[in-house]
């Protein structure tokens, strides 16, 4: 299934016109399909997450998919899968204007949509988990702030924000939604029909679209670049041990929607760990049982509710429990 939409100038406003066919289902439209739950392997999920004392919590790409945002490797559904588009590297934005120019026009039409994503309910239990005082902290490498909108505070975005927006040269930053408008400015007449939309809110243009588009510079005169890290870049030091601080305080690591297959992710997640024993790995996936929801999402509320418990099993061991849910619902766990 294609998404298409149109990004064109109207009476001095911006209009985006979603077609029928990108906004009928669209909440699944990216999730991978599963076989039936194994609900023993619930249980064992369950009885992880109840005995954790200080939960960290790691998240990737497959935990927004319910919100309409594609990963990159799932199985038809990825963005890798259904297109031979490949993310933009940090070293060419930085060297080529071309590159920028064309990294904004495609990244202007996708925000309208992008931007106005919401959170799904694996998100908002995440969040509940905090104010239960049961989530010790949050860790994720995507970039669309969902966390954010769904109240999680304490966070780590490990890649950056999609919504923030700084310059190269002075290091000012911000809102992406100035930008929008400073964008709309600058090309009051250009407009572009656009297909598919990336995890970073990127979209497919033609180079002839993109030719005539004009992207705006710093106060400076420096140039803009969205604040996360690009593939090819690396994350902040300062972050990186940040979070192998709260890693190590933590007394289970519960990873969601991620293959593990982000370098930053592991280096950040596991360096702590690299003497532990080997994984063992337990094929656990998670169907929808309605359009909306997926049963990731619905055990999660229901944990809410357990995990809200006043009493819960004390824990006989201090070494750290670590459990993975891969983006299509697969199980791994270190006792």
């Amino acid at each position: 299934m294609n998404c298409r939409w149109t990004l064109r100038a109207a009476k001095g406003r911006w209009m985006v016109n979603i077609s029928q066919q990108c906004s009928h289902g669209s909440i699944g439209l990216f999730v991978p399909p599963s076989p039936p739950l194994d609900p023993e392997k619930i249980r064992e999920l369950q009885r992880f997450i109840t005995l954790s004392k200080r939960l960290l919590v790691m998240t990737g790409a497959g935990i927004s998919t319910e919100s309409g945002i594609p990963d990159y490797r799932s199985e038809k559904v990825g963005l890798y899968a259904r297109t031979d588009r490949k993310p933009i590297q940090h070293g060419d934005f930085l060297r080529s204007a071309p590159v920028r120019q064309r990294y904004w026009a495609r990244n202007f039409v996708g925000w309208p949509r992008f931007s106005s994503l919401q959170p799904n309910p694996a998100h908002w239990a995440l969040s509940n988990w905090e104010r239960l005082g049961k989530l010790y902290w949050l860790v994720t490498q995507n970039v669309d702030a969902l966390h954010t909108k769904a109240g999680s505070q304490r966070l780590t975005e490990l890649h950056g924000c999609m919504h923030r927006v700084l310059c190269l040269n002075c290091g000012e930053q911000i809102p992406r939604e100035v930008l929008q408008e400073r964008f709309e400015a600058l090309n009051p007449t250009w407009s572009a029909e656009a297909h598919g939309l990336a995890p970073d809110g990127d979209v497919f243009l033609t180079e002839e679209q993109v030719r005539s588009f004009r992207v705006p510079s710093c106060r400076c005169g420096g140039p803009l670049k969205p604040d996360v890290v690009f593939f090819g870049d690396t994350v902040n030091p300062d972050k990186v041990d940040f979070v192998h601080r709260r890693v190590k305080e933590a007394d289970s690591l519960l990873v969601v929607g991620s293959s593990l297959q982000v370098s930053d992710l592991v280096r950040v997640g596991m360096a702590p760990f690299a003497g532990w024993r080997a994984l063992e790995r337990l094929p656990v996936r998670f169907t929808s049982n309605c359009i909306e929801s997926s049963y990731l999402c619905l055990f999660l509320v229901r944990f809410t509710l357990v995990t809200g418990s006043s009493s819960l099993p004390e824990r006989r061991s201090s070494q750290l429990q670590y459990l993975t849910l891969g983006p299509h619902g697969q199980m791994t766990w270190r006792a």
